[in-house]
């Protein structure tokens, strides 16, 4: 398949996609992405209510007791090398960045918690900057539809550069994530509803 039709395949199941993470500003955004690492968004949501209420700045996160800040993360699991992240992410903000999201790549890499796939996911979702975030879903949905057949996240993110037009980046970034949390799942992936059905050489019929 050409990238026309997979984009048109990918926006007859969402055309406007959208994130599970509830955020309100860039700073929410940045560390809801880090503490999503392993866990699920609808858990991040349960408890980031509590965290940006107590902790709404970088200079309040930053100054955390660090074992109150383990309560609130402990559903989540990891909640010691999160606490960590957090707090380190939010010092370094302050004392580097002036309390300001970064917006480009070499600057967020630079925040504890902070890898290539985070930095990525906050340059598209904060400032709608292309860039190409290859989480487990991206993989797996780039390889079935027959993007790429490369294992790690920077070969797939190259082949999926090569494949898409930079104007799409920030698109696909957000959609392929939902395409393979509700439709191409790892384990039964709804292919009945899937609109590749046809064309996908993973496709179960």
């Amino acid at each position: 398949m050409t990238n026309t039709e997979i984009l048109k395949g990918l926006r007859h199941h969402y055309p406007k996609p959208y994130t599970d993470l509830d955020y309100t500003n860039n700073f929410e955004l940045l560390i809801a992405i880090i503490l999503s690492a392993q866990t699920t968004d609808k858990k991040v949501n349960e408890i980031t209510k509590t965290l940006f209420k107590n902790y709404p700045a970088p200079l309040d996160l930053m100054g955390a007791d660090l074992e109150e800040v383990e309560k609130i993360l402990q559903p989540l699991g990891m909640q010691k090398q999160k606490s960590k992240s957090i707090t380190n992410c939010a010092k370094t903000l302050v004392e580097q960045f002036d309390s300001k999201i970064p917006d480009t790549l070499e600057d967020l890499t630079k925040l504890a918690g902070v890898g290539r796939k985070t930095a990525s996911a906050v340059l598209v979702k904060g400032f709608n900057k292309p860039a190409i975030v290859v989480d487990t879903h991206a993989k797996r949905v780039s390889q079935r539809l027959d993007i790429t057949k490369q294992e790690t996240p920077e070969k797939v993110e190259i082949d999926l550069k090569k494949f898409f037009h930079e104007e799409d980046w920030c698109y696909i970034s957000q959609v392929i994530v939902l395409f393979g949390r509700y439709i191409c799942m790892a384990k039964k992936p709804n292919c009945q509803e899937c609109f590749f059905i046809q064309s996908c050489k993973s496709a179960i019929i």
